[in-house]
């Protein structure tokens, strides 16, 4: 008679896989064994990216490098429970997940490896988020009345098959607005493929965008096909669209009107189902005034029109955009700073940021390399970000003499930490105030 049951062995996976929360384990070498299917989610890496791979690695968590608690559990034979990690998934962004961890013994009782389970914190974080009137839609952060007014469209964009127009300067977020739209619409589950028009010349740009058929020209050994063909089912996103001139305008017309293109080389048009958004940082209702852009492509572009603001002109978002950066870096860099200084933030909230929110992204990523300390200040913003007379300030402040120099940045990231007091701060570094004082004068502080 035979035995359907199956063996224990053979149940794990699929237990494992009916589990809410994320569980992986790890061999004493540190690499990965088993990964769940919540792991997959909540992660974005594939199980079979994950099997074999270092987990630090796939996890790249906030407290990898310096306090593990894997690590700290295989030492020390102790469990962790709830840990609150910050780790970036495959997309870059930021995940709020709690870890617990215990060993794996072997069935005499020798430590083999250990496992660890993770819980997305990410909803209770959206709870804390709207109660703080902030508003998070895809890595957009806003509390600006106009990009809140924008995002709150975005869903019923989303579901339509029409072509969007992007526009706004260049660093205002108009690819993480595609990206949404992608994402909250029926063909998320399809590629998004981007191509920066402004990147390539226009003979390249064609096969890039149509593919081309063997034999096309010379180097053509082979048929390739293009980012059209690779975005079927999804949504082709066409960066900088202002750049192209008006023989490739022609063409994308065409694809536009017909829903279909011809691959170099070929005389078969072939049939493409794509959604079209496109962005640019000009002002095309005056290139086409100009003749420089054909209006029949302008209006068949902008069946939906959305326009971003600059960051100048949204600083209340400034805020926010700090706190998002200062968490991603804090990941990326292994970092425990807090937060940035009170002038710093007000260099920030006058600067003019002509490169939008990659000039802050930019200069936030620069600080906290350079930052060593828990809170960044004004020494670790970019010299151009800051007015002369500060800049003046910190050249004094930073004399040739390693030590000065060194006692230079602790003294100002101690003043930081206690808000400009030279009382605490004096005491904090266990010196006299006229001491601290003497020492602020020699550096320029």
């Amino acid at each position: 008679m035979s035995d359907d049951r199956q063996k224990p062995s053979a149940l794990i996976q699929p237990i494992l896989d009916s589990v809410a929360d994320g569980v992986f384990t790890i061999d004493l070498n540190w690499k990965i064994t088993s990964f769940n299917r919540a792991a997959e989610r909540i992660t974005g890496t594939p199980r079979r990216r994950a099997i074999g791979q270092k987990c630090f690695d796939v996890f790249r968590a906030n407290i990898c490098q310096s306090t593990c608690a894997m690590k700290r559990t295989l030492e020390t034979g102790r469990e962790a429970i709830d840990v609150p990690v910050d780790v970036l998934n495959r997309r870059g962004d930021v995940l709020p997940i709690s870890i617990s961890t215990a060993v794996l013994r072997s069935a005499r009782g020798r430590i083999i490896g250990g496992v660890e389970t993770f819980r997305d914190l990410s909803c209770f974080e959206d709870i804390r988020r709207q109660l703080t009137q902030k508003f998070v839609t895809s890595d957009i952060i806003s509390k600006n009345p106009a990009v809140l007014k924008l995002l709150g469209i975005l869903p019923a964009i989303a579901e339509s098959a029409s072509t969007v127009l992007i526009e706004g300067p260049s660093g205002s977020g108009k690819e993480l607005v595609a990206r949404a739209l992608h994402t909250l619409g029926p063909r998320s589950a399809r590629p998004l493929v981007a191509v920066n028009c402004s990147a390539l010349p226009d003979t390249l740009l064609e096969s890039e965008l149509f593919g081309y058929m063997k034999g096309a020209f010379t180097d053509a050994r082979r048929n390739k096909p293009g980012r059209v063909a690779r975005a079927e089912g999804g949504t082709l996103f066409l960066d900088e669209i202002g750049d192209i001139a008006p023989a490739l305008q022609a063409k994308l017309l065409r694809f536009l009107q017909e829903k279909e293109y011809e691959p170099l080389g070929s005389v078969q048009p072939v049939k493409a189902n794509v959604r079209i958004i496109a962005a640019t940082n000009q002002d095309l209702s005056r290139s086409v005034q100009q003749g420089k852009f054909r209006g029949d492509l302008y209006y068949r572009l902008k069946v939906i029109n959305l326009t971003l603001p600059a960051l100048s002109a949204r600083r209340e978002d400034i805020p926010l955009l700090v706190e998002h950066f200062l968490k991603r870096f804090n990941v990326l860099l292994n970092k425990r700073i807090r937060s940035v200084s009170p002038d710093v933030m007000s260099v920030f909230m006058t600067h003019e940021f002509p490169g939008n929110i990659r000039e802050l992204e930019n200069a936030m990523e620069r600080a906290a390399i350079l930052c060593t300390g828990h809170i960044i200040d004004v020494q670790h913003l970019p010299d151009d970000m800051l007015p002369p007379v500060v800049v003046s300030t910190l050249s004094r402040a930073n004399p040739q003499n390693p030590l000065h120099a060194a006692q230079a940045r602790a003294i100002q990231e101690v003043l930081a930490q206690h808000n400009g007091s030279r009382r605490r701060t004096a005491e904090a570094l266990e010196i006299s105030a006229v001491t601290l004082w003497r020492k602020m004068k020699a550096f320029g502080l």
